[in-house]
């Protein structure tokens, strides 16, 4: 017979890898784990695990089982935050963004949650490539990205643009193209693209490729990169949701430049998914307070 009970001892069992973590965290004995387990063994009449000791790994079939019951399980979350979806200002939401997308919407969010204490949201941080995994699996809602994605089981759209922004260190006294070879270029996940993008707009009879500059260094965090330009080690492009946000923006300036750029960020949801109204709501609040705010950039010379 199937047991909901027994899909989620497994997950937890996989996930702890330890028979003893797993009764502890779900308040359960130990031989009670592995009655569990073997009885899911019985029912799907497959060894999920191989036993060594103390130990186990786990069969191709238990490899299998443990994905579907995470997709199981997501699903029935789905299922079950979905049914209140008339409600604005109450129920869960599930997002994930990129950082530099998630520096300024998820304060957006908390203080939304802060007026209404009913609203919760489970927000994460997370790649592109990985927002589409999760998507597809259930794990979230919906998925804020850098880039267009195409899957025939999402659906994608043009949310929000913000400013490209040439950051450099405060005391850079260049303009040129050629002064900013001489600084050197600092990397992080989406940065080459944005370089590319804003640089080819600005000095299009110039710039030929990212691969003509010295490239000072990598970080997969964005919010860090305006660090390594404070300190002087060479110049960036990012979002200006990271410059207004960052710690360092007085130990940076954004220099002046006559065509700009926007990073376009893009909505993926479930082709098949029907949304709660907050969702809405969130979008459409977050999206309208930055066309009205006016904070200026950090004046270059």
């Amino acid at each position: 017979m199937f047991n909901a009970h027994y899909f989620r001892t497994f997950i937890t069992l996989v996930e702890t890898g330890s028979f003893t973590r797993t009764a502890q965290r779900l308040e359960m004995t130990q031989p009670g784990v592995s009655q569990h387990v073997r009885k899911l063994e019985d029912y799907l009449n497959k060894e999920l695990l191989e036993r060594k000791g103390r130990s186990f790994t786990l069969t191709e079939s238990g490899r299998r089982a443990y994905d579907y019951a995470l997709k199981l399980f997501a699903e029935h979350e789905q299922f079950r935050h979905g049914l209140d979806d008339d409600s604005l200002d109450s129920g869960d939401c599930r997002i994930a963004s990129p950082g530099s997308v998630g520096l300024m919407f998820y304060p957006y969010i908390l203080g939304q949650q802060q007026m209404h204490p009913n609203l919760t949201v489970n927000y994460s941080f997370a790649f592109n490539h990985e927002i589409v995994n999760d998507l597809l699996e259930g794990r979230y809602d919906i998925g804020i990205v850098t880039e267009a994605m195409r899957h025939p089981e999402l659906s994608c759209s043009i949310w929000h643009e913000e400013p490209l922004c040439l950051v450099v260190p405060a005391d850079f006294a260049g303009s040129t193209l050629s002064d900013l070879m001489g600084i050197g270029f600092l990397n992080y996940y989406d940065g080459i693209n944005h370089a590319n993008a804003l640089l080819r707009a600005n000095y299009p009879d110039e710039f030929r490729s990212m691969t003509h500059f010295r490239h000072q260094g990598f970080t997969n965090e964005v919010s860090m990169v305006l660090d390594a330009v404070a300190r002087g080690l060479g110049f960036s492009v990012v979002s200006r949701l990271v410059l207004e946000t960052s710690p360092w923006q007085r130990q940076v300036k954004a220099l002046n430049l006559p065509n700009a750029v926007n990073e376009v960020l893009y909505l993926l949801r479930r082709r098949d998914s029907v949304l709660p109204k907050r969702y809405a709501k969130l979008l459409d609040g977050f999206h309208a307070q930055r066309l009205q705010e006016k904070t200026p950039l950090m004046p270059s010379n």
